[in-house]
């Protein structure tokens, strides 16, 4: 069966369409750019919890929560997680009503290789030299775009490493995508009412004063929080994880875009040459990701002859 066969296309479909909702994400928090940040990411942490964990009790009852829950450390880990995607997604909301969409792109440009960077931080793994060639190629964009504005670009910092460091917690925790961000919502959860019950007590609250409108954005961002998730656990099961990694620059790049084209964001020349820098370690990383995922087969296909038919003076295998 060749390579292409072998790909499932309802879940390359699925995996497409959740990188493409991301993608466009800004386009729909822009709608909301009246509402202050937190109550936005407050709303979106209820509504996610509302929509996920109602998905999951349709599905199974509650054995979801006691099957996550009773692995090891794996509480904890989903607390220290749920800190780190609130803050992604209060920097990213920020960062897009406040008119920095090609900004906040750059952070999910840059995301992979921070992961890189991390594995061999944190994990000990080791890079070859086309990854310390992709990692020094964005090192030098980073620090170009740094110079161009004389400060480093915070705002993607800040997305690449937070969510970065909840794909390395979410890595160590053992517990599938859909059941950890509900748990992750729930730690959350008393939190954001808190936070939302004080705005109204203040007379702030953006939500019930009469636009509908609003109300039913705020609503519809919990699901269009979880959508992407559920459809792209569906994807990452059946297609190669090569190819997941190939697909993730989707919606990096209809935010770029999306910010450029139809948010009117400038993107100047000397933006370029930064973002050029990061596209082409991009381009190394994921070339050599492509090339050991398609020596990978081979090679087990090797060490399985091998073991299934042991050399004898130089005959050959039976065929």
């Amino acid at each position: 069966m060749t390579a292409s066969a072998a790909i499932d296309r309802k879940g390359l479909a699925a995996a497409i369409a959740s990188y493409v909702l991301w993608g466009v994400f800004p386009l729909y928090w822009v709608l909301l750019k009246h509402v202050p940040s937190l109550q936005t990411v407050a709303h979106r942490i209820v509504w996610c919890a509302v929509f996920v964990v109602g998905y999951l009790s349709l599905l199974g009852g509650s054995t979801w929560l006691r099957d996550a829950l009773s692995r090891p450390r794996v509480g904890r880990l989903l607390l220290a997680s749920s800190l780190l995607i609130s803050f992604n997604w209060g920097i990213y909301i920020w960062a897009v009503t406040n008119g920095r969409v090609v900004e906040a792109s750059l952070g999910y440009f840059i995301n992979p290789l921070v992961n890189v960077l991390l594995g061999v931080l944190v994990l000990r793994e080791r890079l070859n030299p086309a990854q310390w060639t992709a990692v020094a190629i964005a090192a030098a964009g980073v620090l170009w775009l740094a110079f161009l504005h004389g400060e480093p670009p915070w705002i993607a910092l800040a997305l690449a490493f937070s969510f970065a460091f909840y794909g390395l917690i979410r890595k160590t925790a053992h517990v599938d995508a859909i059941p950890g961000l509900a748990i992750e919502s729930l730690f959350l959860l008393l939190p954001a009412l808190a936070w939302l019950g004080w705005a109204q007590w203040q007379g702030e609250a953006a939500f019930l004063d009469g636009n509908l409108g609003s109300d039913a954005l705020l609503v519809l961002g919990g699901a269009l929080t979880a959508l992407p998730l559920i459809g792209f656990a569906y994807g990452a099961r059946r297609i190669p994880y090569s190819l997941v990694g190939i697909l993730q620059y989707i919606a990096p790049t209809l935010q770029l875009l999306g910010g450029v084209l139809l948010l009117g964001e400038p993107f100047t020349g000397t933006q370029a040459v930064g973002f050029t820098c990061i596209w082409v370690a991009l381009a190394i990383y994921a070339a050599d990701g492509w090339r050991r995922a398609r020596r990978q087969p081979v090679r087990a296909a090797a060490e399985h002859c091998d073991e299934a038919v042991p050399a004898t003076d130089g005959a050959a295998p039976p065929r």
